[in-house]
């Protein structure tokens, strides 16, 4: 993903300036589908995910929002004036600076640098959610848990549940998966580790047929 230039983030930067900001723990839901946005979100230091949350508990996570990235949804959401379409929650502590609608409006509308910018991220993160749709719907879970321990490894610093948060799937699945890679020699198992031990292995499995 591009980096916002320092022409991008000035007139967000005077914005933010005068916003409160907030620090917030662990947890903390900043926004949820289906409710007026509340603003546009600078994330100073920590991490925001955005996901989806189903009516049984289960989340698949869209992407994150790290210190100097846009929170595409919030953007979405104020330049069409239409309700979020996913939920933010704060993935560690986290210090951000909420800039209101109409400020946010307004800044975009006499900035056109920032509007381009805006809506070029909108473009790659759509890419981003197209590549997502496509492995729910057509790559094994076994398979996509693989990829995201080679992508994230070789030590992954996360809990089974934060693993199926990623994935759109339940806890116990993964952690059945978990414990057959571990069984394979493919992974060693701790509390809220996981070291991947052959990811020769792990990118055989991503590559090999999708066929059960």
């Amino acid at each position: 993903m591009s980096i916002p230039s320092d022409a991008v983030l000035a007139p967000l930067a005077d914005l933010a300036a005068r916003a409160q900001p907030l620090c917030v723990p662990a947890g903390t839901r900043l926004f949820d589908a289906g409710q007026p946005c509340p603003g546009f979100p600078l994330v100073d230091a920590g991490s925001v995910s955005v996901s989806l949350l189903a009516p049984d508990g289960r989340r698949l996570e869209l992407y994150r929002v790290e210190p100097g990235e846009v929170c595409v949804v919030s953007a979405t959401c104020l330049f069409a004036h239409r309700v979020a379409t996913a939920s933010g929650e704060a993935r560690t502590e986290t210090a951000l600076r909420l800039i209101s609608p109409a400020d946010f409006e307004a800044v975009c509308e006499r900035d056109p640098v920032l509007r381009r910018y805006v809506m070029g991220l909108m473009a790659e993160r759509l890419a981003d959610l197209m590549a997502l749709v496509e492995a729910v719907a057509f790559q094994r879970l076994d398979q996509r848990l693989a990829a995201l321990l080679c992508a994230r490894g070789p030590r992954l610093l996360a809990t089974h549940q934060q693993l199926a948060d990623e994935l759109g799937t339940v806890r116990e699945i993964v952690s059945r998966l978990l414990r057959r890679f571990e069984r394979d020699g493919w992974v060693q198992l701790g509390r809220e580790r996981i070291d991947v031990t052959d990811v020769a292995a792990l990118h055989r499995l991503c590559a090999a047929s999708n066929a059960v």
